[in-house]
């Protein structure tokens, strides 16, 4: 009997899902809360997670990222956000499979078997070492950074704060978060060590400073890393 995680905040969705996948020999755990899902996870050592993206506590790409980084356990993306752009990130951060509400249940079974077939006798990865979109590849245990076939060299701040955004790919992080997790500081309004490194970064990777493409500046916002940004 197969072990199904399910994280879903919506109950009666939750109850229809596992009442359909226990008929078919799945042992299904539900987690109401994206906060919840990773200890979740390991205590319950499930086959295949199923996941919501719009959570309380924290969001389903977050979790995705989380556990992408230390395990391959199958992931299946279960949303009602139907833009493009998000199922293009889910994918690319790790998820195994994006599937939109509703979604017919005959058709959610077939999608889990298939994850689960693909997925059967593959060993559990240690650890994530290397990161890769389009022609972009980082290598984080030699903390080696390659464009088209070319080594960059970079300060090793900005390669710390580079390696923050592109973990986060998809996501938009804040001056104050951006801080935090590269410095162990918080914003105080005025400090602007974010905006000068990655300005050196969009130079690097020849990113139009008026209108970059690869580490977008959502005004009021942030700044974030574009997963499909790198493939040309």
């Amino acid at each position: 009997m197969k072990k199904i995680l399910l994280i879903e905040d919506d109950v009666r969705l939750a109850e229809l899902i596992s009442e359909y996948l226990c008929r078919y020999d799945f042992e299904v755990a539900v987690v109401l809360r994206g906060d919840q899902a990773l200890a979740a996870v390991a205590r319950e050592k499930p086959d295949v997670v199923i996941l919501d993206l719009m959570l309380p506590g924290m969001d389903g790409m977050d979790i995705c990222r989380q556990l992408r980084k230390d395990s391959s356990l199958p992931v299946m993306m279960l949303t009602a956000r139907a833009d493009i752009f998000d199922q293009v990130t889910g994918l690319e951060i790790g998820a195994d499979d994006y599937m939109l509400k509703p979604v017919q249940p005959r058709l959610l079974l077939a999608h889990l078997r298939a994850i689960l077939r693909r997925h059967e006798g593959q060993p559990e990865a240690a650890e994530v070492r290397q990161l890769q979109f389009g022609e972009l590849q980082i290598d984080l245990a030699a903390r080696q950074v390659c464009w088209k076939g070319e080594e960059i060299d970079l300060k090793t701040s900005d390669y710390n704060l580079f390696v923050i955004l592109v973990q986060a790919a998809g996501k938009v992080l804040s001056r104050d978060e951006l801080l935090r997790r590269w410095r162990g500081i918080d914003f105080d309004g005025m400090d602007r060590t974010v905006d000068v490194s990655i300005s050196r970064l969009r130079k690097r990777f020849n990113d139009d400073a008026q209108e970059p493409r690869k580490i977008k500046t959502v005004w009021g916002r942030g700044y974030l890393f574009s997963p499909i940004a790198w493939e040309d």
